[in-house]
């Protein structure tokens, strides 16, 4: 046998003990108690609360590792960690605890003609794999998203971010054990061998039911790929803010930087603004020159380079990239079917927002743009599972099975039918 045999069949063995662990904790959890899942919660918020500095440490470590490689300042602002993003996270697992436990949860019921009494009940989905970047936060969100919806989670972060996430995995184990329940429910894969992200998508011997990928499209385009176990997808988040001619200018102008410049890293962000023709002479000029003001770069198309001197000429490349920095597409468009045609185009229908007054215009873009994420008059960046009242999320769901848009407990549940009878036999 060669080494590299050798090494392929150690991180082989090592998934596959993961699975089994996996899949013999997901047993426990699935009948755990409401008020255990809540226990593991509350303690796992409190050691991320206890620990910060070993938790800085750790993500320091991350940090100067993305700078000796050159890591680009969008990259790693989705890598750093400090006291108010650990609050953030602290006060996410809290809410992710005080949320209602699916799990036994009746979602409907019925009663038969011959007297059978029917019921479609939640239970948890069993072990879910999720392969995700550089996002500390995400270790946090998804262990805790998964164990209050019953599941047991293997989570496989990006190597840029395995000592930050290694320490809050160790909160959420910790919280686990102090509630009686298996610490095996969350797992980190202990190597950054992308070997190990293959065993998860064969399914680790039937012990992985579902994955969700959470990162770029070369992440998501080969999980989708070569997975052998059903995918949530979330894709890149091209998102497009669309300012009708209806739009009130203040408005269009503080949603339009909230949307591109209050993060530019994160998958809510805006990446192509679609100014209607007939406000193109009133709106188009104060809202490039509030996003240049912060240091945005413009990419326009003729209409808007003959506005707007600063701007770089879009090629078509730019309608179809996600930025995940200060740089922004601009188009002006001759009306609403236009933008939506456009987005129809390039979205990778994640989110997408219209700025307008006209309630027609809006009940329009609802029902002719096909994104998991609609928004009128606010910022594409609530497109969030905390913003949305779920606590957190695993990433934006962008298909259209199963769960779509913010990933939340509910979303990681099935459900089953339970049927009460009193002797009833089928003629």
């Amino acid at each position: 046998m060669t080494s590299a045999e050798a090494l392929s069949n150690d991180i082989s063995g090592l998934m596959h003990e993961l699975g089994r662990r996996a899949r013999a904790a997901a047993g426990a959890l699935a009948i755990a108690s409401a008020e255990r899942k809540h226990a593991a919660l509350a303690g796992a918020a409190q050691a991320v609360d206890a620990n910060r500095a070993a938790i800085l440490d750790a993500n320091g470590l991350d940090m100067a590792n993305a700078r000796d490689k050159g890591m680009s300042a969008a990259f790693q602002d989705r890598l750093l960690l400090d006291d108010a993003r650990l609050d953030g996270i602290v006060d996410a697992l809290r809410a992710i605890a005080e949320l209602p436990d699916p799990v036994g949860t009746v979602i409907a019921e019925w009663d038969r003609p011959n007297g059978l009494h029917i019921e479609r009940v939640r239970t948890p989905l069993g072990v879910i794999g999720v392969i995700y970047e550089s996002r500390p936060n995400v270790t946090a969100d998804a262990g805790a998203l998964c164990l209050k919806s019953g599941n047991a989670v293997i989570l496989r972060g990006g190597s840029d971010s395995v000592h930050s996430s290694q320490a809050l995995v160790e909160c959420l184990r910790l919280g686990l054990a102090q509630a009686g329940l298996p610490e095996d429910a969350v797992q980190l894969v202990p190597t950054t061998d992308r070997a190990a992200v293959g065993e998860m998508l064969k399914g680790l011997a039937g012990n992985i039911d579902v994955i969700v990928p959470r990162g770029g499209k070369s992440l998501v385009g080969r999980v989708q790929s070569e997975a052998r176990v059903p995918v949530f997808a979330h894709l890149e988040g091209l998102v497009h803010v669309y300012i009708d001619r209806s739009a009130e200018l203040d408005k269009a102008v503080a949603v339009t930087l909230n949307a591109k410049m209050r993060r530019t890293g994160i998958c809510g962000a805006a990446e192509t603004l679609l100014v209607h023709e007939d406000v193109a002479g009133t709106h188009l000029g104060p809202i490039l020159e509030a996003l240049m003001a912060r240091g945005c770069e413009i990419r326009g198309d003729a209409a808007v380079m003959a506005r707007v001197p600063a701007a770089r000429p879009a090629t078509e490349e730019d309608w179809r990239t996600e930025y995940e920095d200060a740089i922004i597409a601009v188009k002006i468009v001759p009306s609403l079917e236009a933008a939506i045609g456009h987005i129809e185009h390039y979205s990778s229908h994640h989110t997408e927002a219209i700025i307008a007054e006209d309630p027609a215009a809006v009940e329009k873009f609802f029902a002719g743009v096909d994104s998991a994420i609609l928004v009128h008059n606010a910022s594409t960046q609530f497109a969030d599972g905390g913003e949305f009242g779920f606590g957190g999320e695993i990433g934006i769901a962008t298909g259209k099975m199963h769960a779509r848009g913010p990933v939340g407990v509910e979303q990681l549940t099935s459900f089953k039918y339970r049927v009460r009878g009193n002797g009833q036999l089928r003629p």
